[in-house]
């Protein structure tokens, strides 16, 4: 399973790059709306974070050709190789720009999945990565997690390369079901993430180790 952090908030990406093996970071305009960064500046202070790990940019055009001059700008402009993604909706213009994007040497991720033909036709055009939005199809009443399974079971039975990258999470259970039904990749908030590392059973065992550990160990380092 990559684990990325689905965030622009920097105090809590410094804080998780400190332990967690994440692979990098996915951003969207909602984020960088509650970050109060520009683009430039929240990526920027992203990358400083990260280092070679991964960013998903994603475009703000609505046109195929513009999606394709604005992903290749923010390659250019923040000066980043393959850890690169630009991240494209999956509307008729946006698989035009996979295809277009991915001949011009460019990493794509397929975003605002909701069904698991809108991913196998992402993966068809090109793109390395198809994101499902798991809690707002449990939403509207669909099925997050089966539409996961169904996505991933696709990706398998045509061999194809792309990888499942699950988003939209409100509960660690929901995490734990995508991975579970082969999700290749997870985004996830920080405050999910930490609750991912957390169980009470933990706490309580380390600190028994502590109290029980404490007059034996006699070897100084």
């Amino acid at each position: 399973m990559i684990y990325m952090a689905d965030t622009a908030d920097l105090s809590a990406l410094t804080e998780l790059y400190d332990f967690f093996p994440l692979e990098g970071v996915t951003t969207n305009p909602t984020i960088l709306k509650q970050s109060g960064m520009k683009l430039s500046v929240a990526i920027e202070s992203i990358l400083k974070v990260i280092g070679h790990g991964m960013i998903h940019v994603q475009v703000m055009s609505e046109n195929a050709d513009d999606m394709v001059r604005e992903a290749k700008t923010y390659k250019n402009y923040f000066d980043v190789g393959d850890t690169f993604y630009a991240k494209i909706p999956v509307t008729p213009q946006g698989y035009k720009a996979m295809t277009a994007l991915k001949d011009a040497g460019i990493n794509v991720t397929a975003t605002a999945i909701f069904t698991q033909q809108q991913a196998l036709v992402a993966a068809k055009a090109g793109a390395d990565f198809v994101a499902p939005y798991v809690s707002r199809l449990d939403n509207i009443s669909s099925h997050g997690i089966e539409v996961v399974r169904d996505i991933v079971k696709n990706m398998t039975d045509f061999k194809l390369h792309t990888k499942v990258l699950a988003a939209s999470f409100k509960t660690v259970d929901q995490i734990h079901r995508v991975s579970m039904n082969g999700s290749h990749s997870a985004t996830v908030g920080p405050d999910l993430l930490m609750q991912l590392i957390k169980h009470p059973m933990t706490d309580i065992s380390v600190k028994t180790f502590l109290e029980d550990g404490q007059d034996l160990y006699d070897i100084s380092f």
